[in-house]
């Protein structure tokens, strides 16, 4: 391994070549382009240096003109990288281009360098950075008939002697050296760019199964309440209230309204933070006041069917988790537990903590389940049941249930049996007590 001064300057260097391969490259650039600019300055760069020591080399052996197209053709690779660091890159690719053609077809028609193989190198980067086929077919009609008038038409200049033939191959090699580096580039851009479709191909999966999710859980906590409301809706209008129980009513109606507003409020919350995917964001807070929001929220199906809550959960209970994941998972599991249980039935909630977790307990006596039930309970071969009412269920939220219960770093178990009812148990991290929410110690929250 390198090591002290030595591992300092191959750093650097990496670093420099880093730097100037991606010169131009700012990250809100198409893809493509980004490619283009890099593969004309991965061209560029080694060629300053070439080119260079050519123009050194040749004002020595007295050939001052051919020294002179080789600091120009230095300068061209220079503007190259200096055009692209001003995000000028029409006109970068125009002065590569241009000057490029002018100065290998005069060098390798006058002084026989093998400058015109680099002409095939400027076609192939041609053909690679240009979209437009007009564009494409007229530089390749115009480089290849100069690579073909370098070929059949060689001309002798006599204000220079001609260069050494071990330069002529050296160029031949250095230019189909630069032809296979762009060749390879190109495989490497269109592997990238399969590469980055992909990723955007499972990206749109991901999306599109987090939408459903959003789908199934608006569904879930608006159909409650509509159900709610067309239910006394339709009481209304066969009449089954008595006139004095009318005013009742309508209050019952307006909490419901309100409900449903909250219920919107909460979808919009969840929709604004999902944009990019359903993104879990613990934080700490008190169990007691979910609860009793989803007590508030189902209140009306518990008279109807009769139901009896007990709640045990102690007003300092906290969780680290993700409040509306937690509250998800809470109301699916508490909706469940109402729609399988018979009317007149009892429903437990209980809370324990340790000193790391939290235990949350939902039992109830309705119709539980089987053990093939069981075995697809948290899977996409669950099949949808309906309640002890006819309630249909989407057969999505215990899914639900398990996916946020593991983003939150918990468990989910489940017991059960026919006509035995069911139990769900979740495990969760233990919060702190937030400072803005006091709790008295060991006081219980109960409602029946």
């Amino acid at each position: 391994m390198l090591q002290g001064p030595k591992r300092f300057i191959y750093q650097t260097a990496v670093n420099f070549w880093n730097h100037i391969v991606l010169l131009g490259v700012y990250p809100t650039m198409p893809f493509i382009e980004a490619r283009r600019t890099m593969l004309l300055n991965l061209l560029s760069l080694p060629c300053i240096p070439f080119m260079i020591s050519y123009c050194i080399i040749n004002a020595f052996q007295g050939r001052y003109l051919l020294s002179a197209l080789n600091a120009v053709t230095t300068s061209t690779a220079v503007a190259v990288l200096l055009l692209h660091k001003y995000r000028m890159y029409l006109s970068a690719r125009i002065v590569l281009i241009f000057f490029s053609v002018v100065l290998y077809t005069f060098t390798g028609l006058y002084f026989h360098n093998g400058a015109e193989y680099f002409l095939l190198n400027i076609l192939v980067v041609s053909v690679m950075i240009y979209d437009n086929k007009w564009v494409i077919g007229c530089l390749s009609i115009l480089i290849l008939s100069a690579f073909l008038l370098i070929i059949f038409m060689p001309q002798s200049w006599y204000l220079a002697p001609p260069v050494p033939q071990q330069r002529e191959w050296t160029n031949v090699a250095v230019s189909l050296v630069s032809m296979i580096i762009a060749l390879l580039f190109f495989k490497y851009i269109q592997s990238d760019y399969q590469e980055e479709i992909e990723k955007q191909r499972q990206a749109l999966l991901a999306m599109n199964k987090d939408k459903e999710k959003l789908f199934s859980i608006v569904a879930h906590d608006i159909r409650s309440p509509l159900s709610t409301l067309e239910s006394l809706l339709d009481m209304f209008q066969k009449g089954q209230y008595p006139r004095n129980d009318m005013e009742e009513a309508a209050a019952t109606l307006h909490q419901k309204v309100s409900q449903l507003g909250g219920t919107l409020d909460n979808v919009l919350r969840w929709s604004t933070r999902s944009m990019k995917g359903i993104q879990t964001r613990p934080r700490h807070f008190l169990l007691a006041p979910v609860m009793s929001e989803i007590l508030l929220f189902f209140e009306l199906v518990i008279q109807q069917k009769n139901m009896q809550v007990d709640v045990q959960v102690p007003v300092s209970t906290a969780l680290f988790a993700d409040r509306d994941q937690v509250s998800v998972i809470l109301r699916n599991l508490f909706s469940n537990a109402l729609k399988f249980s018979y009317a007149g039935g009892k429903i437990s909630v209980t809370a324990w903590q340790t000193e790391e977790q939290v235990f949350i307990r939902i039992v109830d006596d309705g119709v539980g389940m089987d053990m093939q039930q069981l075995k697809t309970l948290f899977t996409s071969q669950q099949q949808p049941a309906y309640g002890t009412t006819g309630e249909r269920g989407a057969g999505i939220g215990l899914l639900l249930c398990h996916e946020f219960t593991e983003l939150n770093n918990g468990t989910i178990t489940v017991e059960s049996a026919p006509e035995n009812g069911t139990t769900f148990i979740i495990q969760l991290r233990r919060g702190d007590i937030p400072a803005n929410e006091p709790a008295a110690a060991n006081e219980p929250t109960a409602a029946n």
